[in-house]
């Protein structure tokens, strides 16, 4: 249930600070007190589009805020619990709207898109009048609607079409994995077998790729390599090159070597780097030997890394994971080859699944259309006792057989929409359409007064349904009031003082002047006051006489 309420800098409402009972909560004012408005910040905390012109003249930002409590097992809090937001019943919801148009919004403290706000309030509050929220216009509630009459019944069926749905699926999901149906299974088996050739026929090496870089990085630069190589073979071995100087030094600390242990030392270090020079000067001719290449190999380089590349392209980034890729689709190609046997019985199982499926669909629809018969029947009587005397309405149930029903649905193959026609001699046409904002909300009464605890919602708000309406049918109305509120709470904005005196707990909107301006105040009304604002309503001249008759009416809902 909505607990409270905090309204500030909305139109012409300044402050507010609502506490709201759990029964039947109602609002009532003269016309243009600014009741819209408190419906409105409702709205408008619950997620409806964001208008910068409700911010209050003269005000940066317009704040609202609604405090609800539920049970924890609720659908908002499940709903919250997805959301990774800690609920344990009490769900507090903030909105803010500044005068750029920038805002936020917050649920428990944690801030949240308006996706999400709607996720979470559609399973509270369901607003009747100038609302997107009414529960009953989307044709999947209403199926729901449908199944909840049907009982525990209807909730056996579906888990056991959920059940067999689930089978299906895995048995769908086996077939996929072994290539699906026979056509498909052809279709892999064609992709693998050209796969499986192409990477055989390229006869792969591992590191091949990095060496056939390497080796056209050599061809490319070859003209490069050899100038530089034979630069340094004639620095070693040209006359007066290195090797004739290292020669020559020997020769000269041969003379003194025997003179003492230094100058031997540095004859053996001489001894050693000519024995290195020689060495690097061979290492320099094998290597100028070994650049020896044409344009074919080249060629042949070229063609073999863009084959490389362009396998690493579709089946791996190197050589050992295009080979793995191999080796996988080997092993598919394998299993699907052999599978035909296995499919077939995957096939047989699907197709006795969905014979058991159609059938829990047809006893199912049965049992759908056999409630609806009777809901509709119900719902026709309580609109006649609302002032809709030529009411009528059906639940329309879209036809289908083995061919045309959708058997991968845990709900039945049933599309159903209601429909209405509230005046006579007009057709029936989808509920959504034809009907109008008060005859809206009066069906939803007759429903409610039907079925108290479909869709899990706490709160109710009912605008202005007595709009035309009078004498014992004002009755009915309060009285259907009265019959919701023992287990849903409703806030309803009226002119009826039959409403209003079948009240739990009664609101007086009111406009006041204060430094020039005008505020939109609410105030929860005394008995005693309450007694005077149903004199009001009544359009009675203040008296005994008067007064009396509010308290008498007071009584007779009590």
């Amino acid at each position: 249930m909505l607990d409270r309420l905090c309204v500030k800098n909305v139109a012409l409402i300044d402050e507010a600070d609502i506490s709201f009972d759990s029964g039947l909560n109602v609002l009532s004012g003269e016309t243009g007190s600014g009741k819209s408005v408190l419906l409105d910040s409702i709205n408008f905390v619950l997620g409806s589009k964001a208008d910068r012109t409700m911010i209050r003249y003269g005000e940066e930002e317009a704040f609202v805020k609604a405090e609800f409590s539920v049970s924890p097992n609720s659908e908002a809090c499940k709903r919250l619990e997805e959301m990774d937001i800690e609920c344990d019943g009490n769900i507090i919801i903030s909105r803010r709207l500044n005068i750029d148009g920038k805002g936020g919004i917050k649920i428990n403290g944690n801030t949240v898109s308006l996706s999400m706000l709607k996720t979470v309030t559609q399973h509270l509050v369901d607003v009747h009048g100038q609302s997107e929220h009414f529960f009953l216009q989307s044709e999947q509630n209403q199926l729901k609607v449908i199944d909840g009459l049907c009982g525990e019944q209807a909730e056996s069926i579906k888990r056991s079409l959920s059940e067999l749905v689930s089978e299906k699926r895995k048995l769908n999901a086996a077939i996929k994995s072994l290539g699906g149906d026979e056509a498909e299974r052809a279709r892999r088996l064609d992709l693998l077998d050209y796969q499986i050739k192409e990477i055989k026929s390229a006869e792969l090496k591992a590191c091949e790729y990095e060496e056939l870089k390497a080796r056209q990085n050599v061809i490319l630069n070859a003209e490069k390599i050899l100038t530089a190589l034979n630069t340094v073979k004639s620095i070693f071995d040209d006359d007066g090159g290195i090797s004739d100087g290292i020669s020559s030094a020997l020769r000269e600390t041969g003379r003194i070597s025997d003179i003492g242990e230094h100058y031997e030392n540095i004859y053996a270090r001489l001894e050693s780097l000519y024995a290195d020079a020689s060495d690097i000067s061979e290492s320099l001719s094998d290597a100028i030997e070994a650049i020896s290449f044409n344009e074919g190999e080249a060629l042949q380089v070229e063609e073999r890394l863009t084959l490389i590349n362009a396998l690493k392209k579709k089946y791996g980034a190197d050589e050992n994971e295009i080979l793995s890729f191999l080796e996988k689709a080997e092993s598919e190609f394998l299993a699907i080859s052999d599978s035909a046997e296995l499919l077939d019985k995957y096939g047989r199982d699907i197709d006795v699944c969905n014979g058991k499926i159609y059938d829990l669909c047809v006893e199912l629809s049965g049992l759908r259309k056999k409630a609806a018969e009777n809901f509709c029947g119900k719902v026709v009587e309580q609109l006649k006792t609302l002032n809709i005397p030529n009411a009528k309405f059906r639940v329309n149930f879209k036809e289908f057989d083995k061919n045309t029903a959708d058997l991968n649905s845990v709900n039945g193959c049933d599309e159903i929409y209601f429909e209405f026609s509230a005046n006579k001699g007009e057709p029936y046409k989808p509920l959504n359409k034809v009907i109008s904002g008060g005859e809206l909300s009066r069906f939803m009464l007759a429903v409610k007064t039907q079925f108290k605890d479909l869709n899990g919602i706490s709160t109710y708000v009912f605008d202005e349904i007595d709009a035309g309406i009078s004498g014992y049918t004002a009755f009915t109305v309060a009285n259907k009031f009265k019959d919701i509120a023992k287990v849903t709470q409703i806030l309803a904005v009226s002119h009826l003082p039959q409403v209003c005196a079948a009240s739990d707990s009664h609101f007086l909107i009111y406009k006041s002047e204060r430094d020039g301006k005008t505020f939109t105040n609410i105030k929860k009304l005394t008995d005693s006051e309450k007694i005077t604002e149903i004199v009001r309503l009544t359009g009675s001249v203040e008296s005994d006489t008067a007064y009396k008759h509010a308290e008498e009416l007071i009584k007779q809902f009590k």
